[in-house]
């Protein structure tokens, strides 16, 4: 069997495309290495995310935004659950998202950023990493325009001002005051376009083969894990694999240590509607391909499969 693409994106994307694009058939999953995010303001990320986390649960709890569906500001430990979960998710996490000028035509899809006043720079820090996040995203969605025979440029238009959406997350050390059967995320599948994380390294990600087995994802110090979201699976006709991944509870010290993790989840415009490739299509079956949709309406309809809406 063929591993995970584990590749360099400082080369020719033409050198890599069609690697990465196996790699994605296959397992839905690719590592990129030399992805441009400098370690300078990973490192500086990384440390703004646990000062934060470690301030008092109530100053936390004030930058949660009742209906606001866990798009920006905090999110308390035990909301989210994967769908068809019977248990919460054992984490919790802030939100940074898209921030566009008033007036802006698609302002209305976009709540505004909050800040949280306690942590110095944090809104400089996080507004350069996902930027920084964005321009790692655009060259891995050139590789695949590639690998589909598309204008390599095919994506750009599809992702400007696009609802993107940057996670901080904090996985607590395991207590013993978690819920039977609760993991850290359990098994589920991504919504967005394609997911970018940062602070994979620590063993726990695993994803779910076309066999049936669970396999663990590797990743070198410092490398982003990319994988598919089922917006790009839908307009792909699944030749891109949205694929289901968990991050399991690790055993023994590992299980005393907290887990912080950073995923950009690289989203379409929310006007853009995901109309699959014709490229992707079979001759003879074309009514086989999922019905038209926009990429707002088939967010929401996911967030509320998974108690965020």
């Amino acid at each position: 069997m063929t591993e995970i693409a584990s590749v360099s994106l400082d080369q020719p994307l033409e050198n890599i495309a069609d690697e990465v694009g196996r790699s994605f058939a296959e397992y839905g999953f690719a590592v990129i290495r030399d992805h441009g995010i400098p370690q300078e303001l990973i490192d500086r990320a990384e440390a703004k995310s646990k000062e934060f986390f470690a301030l008092p649960e109530e100053v936390k709890r004030g930058y949660h935004i009742p209906g606001g569906g866990g798009a920006r500001g905090y999110t308390p430990f035990g909301t989210e659950k994967a769908k068809d979960a019977e248990v919460q998710d054992l984490k919790e996490f802030w939100h940074v998202g898209r921030s566009l000028p008033e007036g802006h035509p698609l302002a209305k899809y976009m709540a505004p950023n909050v800040w949280p006043g306690e942590v110095a720079d944090f809104r400089e820090t996080f507004s350069e990493l996902y930027s920084a996040f964005e321009k790692a995203g655009g060259r891995v969605l050139e590789a695949i325009a590639l690998h589909l025979g598309l204008d390599r440029n095919y994506f750009a238009a599809t992702v400007e001002d696009g609802n993107s959406v940057m996670r901080l997350l904090h996985y607590p050390p395991l207590g013993e005051e978690a819920p039977e059967g609760a993991i850290r995320a359990a098994a589920h599948g991504d919504i967005n376009t394609i997911t970018l994380l940062l602070g994979a390294e620590e063993a726990g990600l695993e994803l779910l083969t076309k066999q049936g087995s669970w396999k663990a994802v590797d990743v070198p110090e410092g490398a982003l894990v990319i994988n598919v979201g089922d917006m790009l699976d839908r307009l792909t006709n699944s030749r891109l694999r949205s694929t289901t991944h968990r991050v399991v509870n690790p055993k023994g010290a590992a299980a005393k240590r907290a887990r912080f993790s950073m995923p950009f989840f690289l989203h379409f415009r929310p006007d853009y509607v995901i109309e699959t490739l014709p490229e992707c299509i079979e001759e003879g079956h074309e009514s086989e391909a999922p019905p038209p949709i926009s990429s707002h309406e088939f967010l929401q309809q996911r967030l509320r499969e998974i108690n965020l809406a």
